[in-house]
């Protein structure tokens, strides 16, 4: 719950950013020179550019969640068996022992999502948010997705190493 107030209210402060930044912009065009038109303009891109990332996170973070929640509700959700240091950092060691599991998981099964999502899990219990981003891309992608994608042909059905 603390995440998704974390969220909202970082969304909440983008947005009166970009409204601020896009009356601004606006300031600047009604001035009708052509240079403060010109960086009237470019500074209403900015908020453009800031409110199509969000949305775009924003999807992602709800698609995830629902991701989550049907595989909760079938029992799936990996359960939490890290060892953790006496400070509650995750143990290295640990963290690569279970993403070496759910990389063979999902080698096994490549077009099932329950097993990407896993994998995204193990990614981001092993820090590295990049891969474990994509990974849940996939699996997204997969459950959005009526036909099999991983046939042969199709580019998605390689599981990254995670080195």
């Amino acid at each position: 719950m603390r995440a998704k107030i974390t969220y909202l209210v970082t969304a909440a402060v983008l947005v009166f950013y970009f409204v601020l930044v896009g009356s601004r912009g606006l300031l600047l065009i009604e001035h009708g020179t052509l240079i403060t038109v010109t960086f009237g303009v470019a500074v209403l891109i900015l908020p453009v550019i800031g409110i199509w990332f969000l949305w775009k996170n924003t999807q992602f973070v709800r698609r995830a969640n629902a991701l989550a929640a049907e595989l909760e509700s079938e029992g799936g959700l990996p359960v939490d068996e890290l060892v953790r240091t006496p400070g509650g950092r995750i143990d290295r060691d640990s963290a690569d022992a279970v993403f070496a599991r759910r990389r063979e998981e999902t080698e096994d099964s490549p077009d099932d999502w329950r097993c990407w999502f896993r994998l995204a899990v193990a990614y981001q219990d092993a820090r590295d948010t990049p891969r474990a981003r994509k990974a849940m891309q996939r699996a997204i992608a997969l459950h959005m997705s009526p036909t099999p994608t991983g046939a042969p042909g199709s580019s998605a059905a390689s599981v990254p190493s995670g080195d």
